[in-house]
């Protein structure tokens, strides 16, 4: 079967800013840790609901070796090998 693809990436950079007199590591990166666990799961919890709403098209996580704290990567599939017979999409 012949395949095509194409990438897209949409990248989040997260800062954070502290006061002069920070010395490094107080917060024990907590503004990260509320990323990992309140932020990035509804951020990819929304991505994949509107992806659904689109027909024809499958969506799954692909893991390419690099760790889920660094990139995810989400792989949307269309397949038109198989001959369309009746649709009621517009």
């Amino acid at each position: 079967m012949y395949q095509e693809e194409k990438t897209f990436a949409l990248r989040f950079t997260l800062e954070a800013s502290f006061p002069d007199d920070y010395a490094g590591e107080e917060d024990e990166h907590n503004w990260v840790r509320e990323w990992e666990a309140r932020i990035k799961p509804q951020v990819i919890k929304s991505v994949f609901e509107s992806l659904r709403r689109h027909g024809g098209w499958t969506t799954h996580v692909r893991n390419r070796g690099a760790s889920p704290t660094d990139e995810i990567e989400i792989v949307l599939t269309k397949d038109l090998s198989k001959p369309v017979l009746f649709s009621f999409d517009k």
